[in-house]
């Protein structure tokens, strides 16, 4: 990772430090954990949530939501993440679970699965938006949360880099379709992989008949 001078370092800490406001507003717990999915909206493969707890002096330049970041960045700060968290775990629900239970179930269903799999229960839940059904523990959801909380931001990008990761392997297995750069997402290389060959079993039922009509 590139050096910073040190006006762009003092830049990215003040930055950092507009994104613990909820951190802080919570600081009296000390479990907080941020939430954040990857993965409603591709034609393909599973649901990943993130749950991650950071200790409260943690500091993890370049720390944001995983859609603003690089792949290369990304993947440097899932790394970081990983080293530096005080407990992190993802969930993954697969496409038929999402064909059974809709896309919205099923991404609570993967929240609920990276909670339970932390080691530790958290006091409070910083959530991206969404207040998760069937859980005791406190929850904030917060509009665009992942941009503006670090624990939600570091969920984020360890949810986006484990699906981005699992997507790679499956293209190993389902090299026709493209996966391992399209991410399951509907893009017109893969729409048309979908109606050459049909769709193979990580394809979610229930996005994809407006491509595959009668094949189903």
């Amino acid at each position: 990772m590139r050096k910073l001078t040190e006006e762009k370092l003092q830049a990215e800490r003040e930055r950092l430090e507009n994104m613990k406001e909820f951190e802080y507003q919570y600081e009296d717990h000390i479990l907080v954990c941020g939430i954040d999915e990857a993965g409603r909206g591709p034609l393909a493969g599973p649901v990943v949530a993130g749950a991650v707890i950071l200790p409260r002096a943690c500091e993890i330049l370049f720390l944001n939501d995983s859609k603003k970041l690089s792949e290369k960045r990304r993947e440097a700060l899932y790394e970081e993440i990983r080293e530096k968290a005080s407990a992190f775990a993802v969930g993954v629900v697969g496409a038929d679970r999402i064909d059974e239970i809709n896309i919205l179930q099923a991404t609570y269903e993967a929240m609920r699965l990276a909670i339970n799999k932390l080691g530790v229960e958290p006091e409070v839940l910083l959530n991206d938006a969404v207040t998760i059904p069937g859980i005791a523990v406190s929850q904030v959801p917060i509009v665009k949360g992942d941009s503006k909380s670090v624990s939600i931001a570091a969920a984020s990008i360890m949810a986006k880099v484990t699906r981005d990761h699992m997507m790679e392997e499956y293209d190993k297995i389902f090299p026709e379709y493209g996966f391992a750069k399209h991410k399951g997402y509907g893009t017109a290389v893969h729409i048309n992989a979908l109606k050459e060959f049909g769709p193979c079993p990580i394809h979610r039922r229930s996005f994809i008949k407006n491509f595959v009509g009668g094949s189903l």
